[in-house]
């Protein structure tokens, strides 16, 4: 059974696409979801991811940004941009550490990009 209604549904209906939550989902698939899964299981690694969003959130405060998805999306991009020119690229979905001991040796922007995706979960915005 189809509903006509739904199918000839104007465009404009379609919920817009915010691009800093689209860039916060990205950076989840692509570090957070494996990084605070190794978190969750470590926590000592979990403190050290902490760490991190204790300092993500006071580099937002003091470039006068909020704490909210345009916020860290900026950062995020900031961090990842940086490490592409560094030639540390932000590895894609499904290739990033999986055990706690490889995200405690990991590189310092994959572990702010794991607070990033930390504070947006803890604050609902993804």
């Amino acid at each position: 059974m189809t509903n006509e209604f739904l199918a000839f549904a104007p465009l404009s209906t379609a919920p817009a696409v915010d691009p800093a939550r689209a860039l916060l989902d990205e950076m989840m698939a692509r570090v957070g979801v494996d990084g605070l899964a190794a978190a969750l299981g470590d926590a000592g690694l979990l403190a050290h991811v902490d760490q991190h969003a204790a300092a993500v959130r006071d580099a937002l405060r003091n470039a006068g940004r909020d704490v909210d998805a345009e916020g860290l999306a900026a950062y995020a991009k900031s961090i990842a941009a940086a490490a592409d020119r560094m030639g540390r690229p932000v590895p894609q979905p499904g290739h990033a550490y999986l055990s706690g001991s490889a995200w405690l040796a990991a590189e310092w922007h994959l572990m702010r990009l794991v607070a990033v995706c930390m504070i947006a979960e803890s604050a609902g915005l993804l």
